[in-house]
C-alpha cells in the first residue's frame, strides 16, 4: 500500500486497526485536517497526491447529538461531502442507525433507510452526499464497533464488572457486534478491487446476532469476571436518542463482490480481549 491513502479520523477505533495494518499510509485528525473546511480538504488532498481516504472520522456520541444537531451534521454529512469533492476514491464508513429497526429480518443494502435519531440522520444524509459527490466510492455500513481502543461497550463492561457484583443490560436491542480489527482487514481486501463498477453501498458486521444483554454476558465469561448480568426492557433504561430494536445487517453483497469472508462475532471478541 501507498503513501497515497488517507485515513481520517484515524485515531478513533477503526483508525487504530487500519494504522496497524497500513504502516504506510497518511494519518490525520481533527487537529490535522478539518474535513469540514472544503478548501482545507482539496488543498490536503492535493499536496499529499492523495488517492484514496478511508473516511472513519465522525461525530458518534448518539444522545448528545440530539442536543447539537448542527455539530452532528458538521462532521457526518458536510466532512464527507468535502472528502467525496476532492476527487479521490473514497471509503466511508456508516452505520445501522440509518435503519429504524422494526423490521424482522436482515437489512439489505436495497431496504430504504428511515433514522430514528439525530445521529442516524446526519450519517444517512453523509452517506447520500458521498454517492452524489464522488467519482468512486465505497459505502460500508457497521453496527456494534468495538476494539482495545477508545470509548466503547466492551470497554466499558470489562471496567463495570471489575468494579460491581451485577449491572443491568438490555435484552431487547439485537444486532450484530463488530470487532474493528476484522473490519480493518475487510476495508484492505477491499482497497485494491475499487472501481465504478463496485460503486454503492454494502454491509459489513461479525457474524451472527444477539442482544446487548448476551453480548455483556458474554464480555464477563470470555474476561473471569465475576460480575452478573440482568436483562431489562429498554422502557427500564431510557435514552435521550431512540435506538433501532432490532439493526441486524445482511452481509451478502459485500461477501460476493469483494470475497470476504467474515468471522462469528465470538471470535471477534475472543481476538479484542487478546490485547487487553
Amino acid at each position: 500500500m501507498s503513501n497515497n491513502v488517507l485515513i481520517t479520523g484515524a485515531n478513533g477505533q477503526l483508525g487504530c486497526e487500519l494504522q496497524a495494518l497500513l504502516p504506510e499510509v497518511i494519518l490525520t485528525d481533527v487537529s490535522t485536517l478539518d474535513i469540514t473546511d472544503l478548501e482545507a480538504v482539496k488543498a490536503f488532498i492535493t499536496d499529499h497526491q492523495i488517492e484514496t481516504v478511508i473516511n472513519c472520522a465522525a461525530y458518534t456520541a448518539v444522545d448528545k447529538a440530539e442536543d447539537e444537531p448542527e455539530l452532528a451534521a458538521k462532521i457526518n454529512t458536510l466532512g464527507p461531502a468535502n472528502l467525496a469533492k476532492s476527487g479521490a476514491k473514497i471509503i466511508h464508513i456508516s452505520t445501522d442507525y440509518v435503519f429504524d429497526g422494526k423490521n424482522y429480518k436482515p437489512y439489505t443494502e436495497e431496504d430504504t433507510p428511515n433514522p430514528i435519531s439525530i445521529y442516524g440522520k446526519t450519517k444517512w444524509a453523509g452517506e447520500k452526499a458521498v454517492l452524489d459527490n464522488a467519482e468512486i466510492a465505497i459505502i460500508i455500513r457497521t453496527a456494534w464497533l468495538y476494539s482495545s481502543h477508545g470509548n466503547n461497550f466492551v470497554k466499558t463492561m470489562r471496567r463495570l464488572g471489575s468494579e460491581k457484583t451485577s449491572l443491568n443490560v438490555v435484552t431487547d436491542q439485537i444486532g450484530s457486534p463488530t470487532y474493528a480489527g476484522d473490519l480493518a482487514k475487510a476495508i484492505i481486501a477491499i482497497l485494491p478491487q475499487m472501481n465504478k463498477k463496485n460503486n454503492g453501498i454494502y454491509h459489513y458486521t461479525n457474524e451472527g446476532v444477539c442482544s446487548w444483554y448476551d453480548f455483556a454476558t458474554k464480555i464477563m465469561d470470555l474476561s473471569g469476571l465475576n460480575c452478573r448480568i440482568n436483562p431489562i426492557p429498554s422502557s427500564d433504561y431510557p435514552t435521550k436518542a431512540n435506538r433501532p430494536f432490532y439493526s441486524v445487517l445482511n452481509k451478502s453483497k459485500i461477501k460476493s463482490t469483494f470475497g470476504i469472508e467474515i468471522p462469528h462475532w465470538e471470535k471477534g471478541l475472543k481476538k479484542c480481549l487478546k490485547q487487553f
